[in-house]
């Protein structure tokens, strides 16, 4: 491993994190199966029909609220929480490194703000734990979860909902302020995926965030190199095919996605769905499918990561087991 790993998780983050995703995945597949039903119709008879996708898209938030709760629990009470929580703080080198960003793009000054340093091959000492755009990120899909949560839970019931804003077209608009929350919140989702699916240094998977970061040493050797170890990497033969593919799976989501979500109607569905509720072409349907093709990927490579895990612990108790026999076998010859 390189300093390009700088930022793993600890063991904890890593069962959050797939918890977190396997539990969005599943929001996003059952809650799109809901609000695309025409489009989508083989999915949500994936999930057992309309009760079926409706108790999923439910139990599925219920795990959402209990994962919420949980991080903030564990941010407030340990103290690498606590740290973490100042670190991602945003500051006034983070104003300046976006200001100095602008000056860049616009060939005023010659390199970056260390404050917009990410990986690009920096050592870990020259790079902080986030960017300011990653602590952009962190901000900006904490606000879309506690919005979706709040939203999710007040339209939780339809008659319960029309009750609360007394009238049926100022419930409606809280419902479709909950979709809109859902489509923005499935485009970060989807860049994300591209993000670190597809990133050069790490494709077809970024292992730090399934790998705890006890288990992967800085570096290889008993001395640290003085080279941050991203000249001994080289680029995968099918990177270049499978990330232009992919990117541009991605846009066609998210664009068919946007668009689609303007003529869709009853979302969210009561017990009975009827097919036919908006507009329905053929590019647009193929669209939507290739966006949950997407999400699919991304599912995938959070499950695989997982098996990488594994594999990679498996790999180290055999080694331990190795050195601790090798250890003992000159005891024993002396005997």
């Amino acid at each position: 491993m390189t300093n390009l790993d700088h930022g793993k998780f600890t063991r904890v983050t890593t069962i959050f994190h797939s918890l977190l995703g396997l539990d969005v995945f599943l929001l996003f597949f059952s809650g799109y199966a809901i609000m695309f039903h025409d489009e989508l119709w083989w999915l949500m008879a994936l999930m057992g029909g309309p009760a079926g996708v409706s108790a999923v898209h439910r139990v599925a938030g219920m795990g959402l609220i209990a994962l919420i709760v949980f991080w903030v629990v564990l941010q407030i009470i340990s103290p690498t929480g606590r740290g973490n929580f100042r670190e991602i703080i945003p500051g006034k080198d983070d104003v300046d490194a976006f200001v100095q960003d602008i000056q860049f793009m616009l060939g005023r000054v010659d390199e970056r703000h260390p404050n917009a340093r990410q990986f690009g091959g920096y050592k870990a000492d020259e790079v902080p734990l986030l960017s300011y755009i990653g602590k952009g990120v962190v901000f900006i899909f904490s606000i879309e979860l506690a919005l979706l949560t709040v939203s999710g839970l007040l339209i939780w019931s339809d008659t319960a909902l029309t009750g609360l804003f007394q009238t049926r077209g100022a419930a409606m608009a809280f419902v479709t302020f909950h979709g809109l929350l859902g489509v923005i919140m499935l485009m970060g989702v989807m860049f994300h995926i591209f993000e670190h699916g597809m990133h050069p240094a790490f494709y077809p998977l970024e292992t730090k965030a399934w790998i705890p970061r006890k288990l992967v040493p800085e570096h290889h050797g008993d001395e640290e190199p003085e080279t941050t170890g991203i000249e001994k990497l080289s680029l995968a033969p099918s990177w270049g095919t499978v990330s232009t593919v992919f990117g541009a799976m991605v846009v066609i989501g998210i664009v068919s996605v946007l668009l689609a979500s303007i003529f869709a109607e009853g979302y969210p569905v009561p017990r009975e769905l009827l097919v036919g509720g908006g507009y329905s072409g053929l590019l647009l349907t193929v669209g939507i499918n290739i966006g949950v093709l997407v999400l699919g990927v991304g599912l995938f490579l959070s499950l695989y990561g997982n098996v990488i895990r594994r594999r990679w612990e498996r790999q180290l108790e055999e080694e331990m087991r190795g050195t601790s026999a090798g250890g003992e076998a000159p005891a024993t010859d002396d005997d």
